[in-house]
């Protein structure tokens, strides 16, 4: 075996593809190639591993910001894994990760994320799962008892609506951990194009003209309710008028639709002014994180405990391995790395593996949890401070990738 792990090419696109469909299936006559043109500005970097020269594995990362601890955060997305089948288990991936996420850590990228198709693959490269994108099945009969709303109405958006659709975004995204910021390719959309792939777009409205919530809806076929399913890809709402007032519009096609399968995750805040909960969920896609950069990432995290000081250590992973000391001061975190080696810092300071590392920061599980699942052990005394430098925030994931 001679492998190279390197960029894919354009020259490089039909094995690309092949490989690709190989893994996630492939529409009847194929799909026709990208142009070079189209290719360069689709704003993603793809990578291979090659066997002798033919392309054994494959990845592509998508570079854009996602919402953390009230920051937007450079993220390195993976998507589009896949190894030949021959080939499968003989350490490709490992080698084909190794580069790609120097070279996404190089670009300045701080976390990266995927979604697995086989979880336990990406726990071994030290990604963890923080988190679950869902599409859930609400029955809409049960929209008719939500209360009217008090001071909110709602009204078809425009073109011209489209950065009070981007400010709602933002100010829900700004207060969670793990959405993507949607300003950069491919999760940025040109507002004709975004009002283009919905069938309509509902703004809620307060008594002072302000948008308070939005909910992007496609019709779907039929008008049986036994059959006819919509979509509702967002349902974002900043008060609790705002949701009531978008639920029951979506309700008030409960004639001829049964079902809204509703892109979700978490137990969503717009959820709690539902009188009744009974939903299913359709799909589940969990999401996985992984730090990339540990100074990057658990620096500058605004945080109230003033004057909190913390060592700790994270072992496993090579480019994660170390140990450091956080503290905080004017309102943020700031990070020391101390030049002690790793295994002789159990006895004075919490341990954590790469993959509580991720939960850690995704505020996705307590320090007590984490000891219970093994990612956490040594010293004891910090955990408290430890959890909450990071817990406060939820976690939720809107763009699947």
């Amino acid at each position: 075996m001679s492998l190279t792990v390197r960029r894919v090419e354009y020259a490089d696109q039909p094995d690309y593809t092949r490989l690709g469909g190989e893994a996630f299936g492939m529409p009847a006559g194929g799909r026709p190639p990208l142009t070079r043109e189209e290719w360069e500005a689709a704003g993603f970097r793809e990578w291979g591993a090659f066997d002798d020269g033919d392309l054994a594995a494959r990845l592509r990362f998508y570079g854009f910001t996602s919402w953390f601890h009230g920051a937007q955060v450079p993220t390195a997305g993976v998507a589009g894994v896949a190894v030949e089948p021959e080939r499968r288990g003989s350490g490709y991936l490992a080698r084909l990760f190794g580069a790609a996420l120097d070279d996404a850590r190089d670009r300045g990228d701080v976390i990266s994320t995927l979604f697995p198709s086989a979880p336990g693959i990406y726990r071994g490269l030290g990604y963890e799962v923080v988190g679950s994108f869902d599409d859930v099945d609400v029955p809409l009969q049960n929209l008719g008892r939500v209360a009217a709303p008090d001071g909110v109405t709602t009204r078809r958006a425009g073109v011209a609506d489209y950065d009070a659709v981007v400010a709602v975004h933002r100010a829900w995204a700004a207060a969670q951990n793990g959405p993507v910021s949607r300003a950069e390719k491919p999760f940025w959309t040109p507002p004709e194009k975004y009002f283009a792939d919905y069938t309509g777009v509902t703004l809620a409205v307060d008594g002072s003209g302000d948008v308070v919530g939005f909910a992007s809806w496609i019709r779907g076929e039929g008008y049986t309710p036994a059959t006819a399913v919509m979509e509702v890809d967002d349902l974002i709402a900043l008060t609790p008028a705002a949701a009531r007032a978008l639920w029951r519009t979506i309700g008030s096609f409960s004639s001829v639709v049964g079902t809204a399968r509703v892109s979700t995750s978490g137990l969503d805040p717009a959820w709690l002014v539902l009188p009744d909960l009974t939903s299913t969920v359709h799909a589940a896609h969990p999401y996985m994180l992984r730090i990339l950069d540990v100074a990057g990432a658990l620096s500058g995290v605004e945080s109230p405990l003033e004057g909190a000081r913390v060592p700790f250590a994270v072992r496993g992973g090579q480019d994660l391995a170390g140990a450091w000391t956080l503290t905080v001061s004017d309102g943020v975190t700031h990070l020391e790395r101390d030049a002690v080696a790793v295994e002789d810092t159990h006895h004075e300071r919490p341990v954590l593996s790469p993959n509580g590392l991720a939960l850690l920061y995704a505020g996705a599980q307590s320090a007590a949890n984490l000891r219970t699942a093994g990612h956490l052990t040594g010293a004891p005394g910090h955990d408290a401070v430890l959890g909450a430098l990071f817990a406060g925030r939820q976690l939720h994931v809107r763009d699947y990738f």
